[in-house]
C-alpha cells in the first residue's frame, strides 16, 4: 500500500466506536483487525473487548480519538443549526412567493407549533443566561 495503516480503527457507533487494533505484521501481509475495546462517547466509558487488558499506549489513542471525535460532533451539532437558519429562510421564501393555499393547509400549523416552541425555549433560554451573567 501506498500509505501506512494506522495502528487503531474506530468503527463508529451511534455512541461511540468499537476500538480495533491493526496489524499488517504478519506473514500472509494480510490486514488484521483485533477488536481491543468498546468506547462510549456520551458517558466516557471505555470497555475492554473480552479478557483484554488495555495498554496505556491503547488507552492514550482512545482517548484522544473520543476528544477529537467530540469536537468533530460538536461542530456538527453547530453546522445543522445554520443549516435550520438557512431552510427557516427558505421556507419563508417559500411560503411567500410559490406555495399553494393547499400547501399552506398541510404545513401551517406544524410550522406554527415547531416555532413556537423553539421561541419559548430561545427565549426562556437567554433570559436565563442574561440573569446569570
Amino acid at each position: 500500500m501506498a500509505a501506512e495503516l494506522p495502528d487503531y480503527y474506530f468503527r463508529v457507533r451511534e455512541n461511540g466506536a468499537a476500538v480495533f487494533r491493526v496489524d499488517t505484521e504478519n506473514r500472509q501481509r494480510r490486514i488484521e483487525m483485533d477488536q481491543i475495546a468498546v468506547v462510549n462517547i456520551r458517558n466516557g466509558e471505555i470497555k475492554p473487548h473480552g479478557q483484554r487488558e488495555l495498554s496505556d499506549r491503547d488507552l492514550a489513542e482512545i482517548e484522544a480519538w473520543m476528544a477529537q471525535r467530540a469536537a468533530v460532533l460538536a461542530a456538527r451539532d453547530i453546522d445543522d443549526i445554520l443549516r435550520t437558519v438557512d431552510h427557516l429562510n427558505l421556507t419563508t421564501q417559500w411560503a411567500q412567493s410559490r406555495a399553494t393555499d393547499e400547501q399552506l393547509d398541510q404545513v401551517t400549523d406544524a410550522l406554527l407549533l415547531a416555532m413556537h416552541d423553539l421561541r419559548s425555549v430561545l427565549v426562556r433560554k437567554k433570559a436565563d443566561r442574561l440573569t446569570r451573567g
